[in-house]
């Protein structure tokens, strides 16, 4: 018989990083960790075969966690996928909307549904995470108190569901990369691919400037280009980089080239099939 496969995730069952790792591999036994650092640490130590990881969000941006331990971690990005983010209003059985005084859920989630904050004109208290706040609500067995979690927060812990898409805005989605320990050898035969890299530029005038030039000159359309800093220093800066193209693309490998003549460091973290939601909603990487 074939051992099931393991996907890691952080959060609690019923979070929405949970829900995109079913929906990606139906039939998969997805295994919760309280942080990212718990989940990728048991990818590296082969506790389990796959991770998925929240990368960035269209309202809250970036993870900025992840960004900091993808790097370091030694683990390969293999894909990604999209989530539509739909909160719900959820509270024990037998809940009337009337009777709530009080709402749960993460500080992202709460900001996303002011106009249901608004309506009731409730308390708030900020949780951890989503699936969290929905098992407290279920734990307490109080009418008074309801979370803005996923549906299938409320399907795992026993709740009722008073209202769906609460979310203020129709494009809340949360893009997840899929984690393996060996890096994907997809083939360069004209599949739209994204390459994810990280990169350091030496410190000196233009550096950047003189960096990126080579993805413009070889026809490479970049799409996220992000920065944040390292070992305690302002000139110590790193960049997350991602462009549609396959590193043995001539264009993307003069490109690479270039760059790596004005970085200290360039190092591809993945190479991966683009998703068709990027198609699907005029995405880059068509």
């Amino acid at each position: 018989m074939t051992a099931q496969q393991r996907i890691a995730f952080q959060g609690m069952h019923g979070a929405y990083s949970d829900q995109a790792a079913r929906r990606a591999f139906p039939g998969a036994a997805t295994v919760p960790y309280r942080t990212f650092e718990g989940a990728f640490s048991a990818l590296e130590d082969g506790d389990v075969e796959l991770a998925v990881i929240p990368i960035d969000n269209t309202l809250a941006g970036r993870v900025a966690d992840v960004h900091h331990i993808l790097p370091e971690s030694g683990v390969h990005i293999i894909g990604e996928t999209f989530l539509r983010i739909n909160h719900a209003l959820v509270a024990v059985p037998g809940t009337r909307i009337e009777e709530i005084k009080e709402i749960r859920s993460h500080v992202h989630a709460l900001g996303q549904c002011r106009k249901l904050r608004k309506e009731l004109g409730v308390n708030t208290v900020v949780g951890s995470d989503t699936a969290g706040c929905a098992k407290e609500v279920a734990d307490l067995g109080d009418k008074s108190i309801a979370a803005i979690a996923p549906a299938l927060a409320a399907e795992i812990y026993g709740l009722d569901i008073l209202r769906t898409e609460v979310e203020d805005a129709a494009h809340n989605t949360t893009r997840f990369i899929i984690l393996a320990r060996d890096p994907l050898n997809i083939a360069n035969d004209g599949t739209p691919v994204v390459t994810s890299f990280v990169f350091r530029v030496r410190n000196v005038a233009a550096a950047l400037y003189k960096a990126l030039g080579g993805f413009a000159t070889n026809g490479i359309n970049m799409t996220k280009l992000e920065s944040y800093m390292v070992e305690g220093h302002f000139t110590a800066t790193q960049f997350f980089a991602e462009v549609e193209a396959h590193p043995e693309q001539l264009g993307l490998r003069h490109a690479l080239e270039e760059l790596q003549f004005f970085s200290h460091e360039v190092r591809i973290l993945g190479v991966y099939p683009a998703h068709t939601f990027r198609r699907e909603n005029d995405l880059p990487a068509e």
